[in-house]
């Protein structure tokens, strides 16, 4: 019974940490712009994609020099797709158009690999040795997992309170047309939170990618469970997300352990429906009052 327990806790809160960085990648972006980047999913498995081709089978070192590039090249790549985005509007929340334009870059992406590297599941090989718990092996790669979510928890917190970009993004969340006034650069800024949500999500995917499912449809079911780990947490708490996504991960573990895999999906959108019933904002989230 303890071992079941370690195997569904340990594997859960680490699988929940991906889901948490998602979710965290959802924050800055929807902070900053008001859209959720449904892309997320497939830039995270692009990231994993880097490991492969750039870092697998190789030494530490070599492994760390490419962690950053995987990491830029990312953060490139949603940059662009979140000026392309932007680029109808005046402002990120008088249209919908941006949930065609982020759902259409994640299909895209999700057939540009199909049509690539085929339907295939590619497997990276970890540099980090895996650990016993309680007797229960694990991938050392969860343990990477967990330390990735909490530096970028640590490294937010710090940017957006101590830094002047991160003061600026951070005053978008709270009045657009005042950050406008006040000669804030706001097109600017809602492009380096789509950078640096690149950013996190393909660091997050190189570093977990010999644990993560790296192939055409996997994104996916990451940007379900992101998006779901974000809604639990409240939809931008970054504090809420190192709650909601190890959530989120263990409720997905028990539901695999005690029904079946194929019913771990069901499971994350049973816990959002019953989230947003009984708490709407998230745990950690807020009630905000709405003019009309």
């Amino acid at each position: 019974m303890l071992l079941e327990i370690t195997v569904i806790a340990v594997r859960g809160i680490a699988i929940g940490s991906i889901f948490a960085m998602i979710a965290m990648s959802f924050n800055i972006v929807h902070g900053a712009t008001g859209i959720l980047n449904f892309a997320q999913g497939n830039m995270l498995v692009l990231g994993g994609f880097a490991a492969f081709f750039l870092a697998n089978q190789v030494e530490l070192g070599w492994w760390l020099l490419m962690l950053p590039v995987a990491g830029l090249l990312v953060a490139a790549l949603v940059a662009l797709q979140g000026w392309v985005t932007l680029l109808p509007l005046r402002s990120s929340v008088e249209q919908d158009s941006w949930i065609i334009s982020t759902v259409s870059v994640s299909v895209i992406l999700g057939a540009a690999v199909l049509i690539t590297q085929g339907p295939f599941a590619y497997t990276v090989e970890s540099v980090v040795p895996s650990f016993r718990i309680l007797g229960v092996r694990t991938p050392g790669a969860y343990a990477l997992a967990i330390g990735c979510m909490i530096f970028w928890y640590i490294a937010m917190r710090l940017f957006l309170k101590k830094t002047f970009i991160g003061l600026a993004i951070s005053a978008l969340s709270q009045d657009f047309d005042a950050a406008r006034a006040a000669g804030l650069p706001v097109r600017r800024l809602q492009i380096i939170a789509f950078a640096i949500s690149g950013l996190m999500v393909g660091t997050a995917g190189f570093l977990v990618a010999p644990v993560i499912s790296i192939s055409s449809d996997a994104g996916l079911r990451y940007i379900l469970n992101g998006f779901v780990a974000a809604v639990v947490g409240g939809i931008g708490s970054n504090l809420g997300t190192l709650i909601g996504g190890p959530l989120v991960g263990v409720v997905g573990m028990l539901t695999a352990y005690k029904i079946g895999g194929a019913y771990q999906d069901l499971a994350s959108l049973l816990l959002l429906i019953a989230i947003l019933m009984l708490r709407p904002q998230g745990l950690f989230g807020r009630s905000s009052a709405r003019r009309v």
